[in-house]
């Protein structure tokens, strides 16, 4: 499967600032990725959505990095793998690298554990919403007393690549 990355370049500043890995009270952001069929809204099921639109968000502002559009995607029936053998979900999952949070209309189990091992947490909406609405929800949440799954989410994402460090002490 090939994707394609759409990212706004700044012509002011070509130097690419990692994302911040604080947590939301100390100031930091987080990436929070949508599936979306029209750019606009989450209305989109994991497996067929053509587009992620990544953002990175923080408790006062919000920012589009990139729209990861793929080429190729499942239909809503629970197969994943082309005739030819292809896997397409393996490529969405490459995609959200970094993503803290990940909102969906539907996303199967098998596609859901997938997500979860890479980190990233999926959340369902039974309806479609604008990307904006969810954004505004999310700053809400980071603005006021985290709730417990939202806390468990930005711990990760502060601890980054420690979060895999051996703490064995020598002997």
């Amino acid at each position: 499967m090939t994707l394609r990355r759409l990212r706004l370049v700044n012509p002011h500043n070509l130097s690419e600032a990692p994302l911040t890995a604080a947590r939301p009270e100390e100031g930091g952001t987080m990436k929070v990725a949508f599936a979306t069929h029209d750019l606009h809204h989450v209305d989109a099921h994991f497996a067929s959505a053509r587009t992620f639109m990544l953002f990175e968000v923080s408790a006062d502002h919000h920012t589009l990095l990139e729209a990861v559009q793929f080429d190729s995607v499942s239909d809503e029936d629970g197969v994943h793998a082309a005739e030819d053998g292809e896997d397409r979900l393996s490529a969405k999952i490459e995609a959200l690298d970094g993503v803290a949070l990940l909102f969906v209309r539907a996303i199967g189990g098998p596609a859901a554990a997938r997500v979860v091992r890479r980190m990233v947490h999926p959340i369902k909406l039974s309806e479609p919403e604008p990307i904006s609405q969810v954004i505004s929800r999310v700053q809400a949440m980071m603005k006021g007393s985290l709730p417990p799954w939202l806390r468990k989410v930005m711990q990760r994402v502060d601890a980054g690549p420690a979060r895999f460090v051996d703490e064995e002490k020598p002997a």
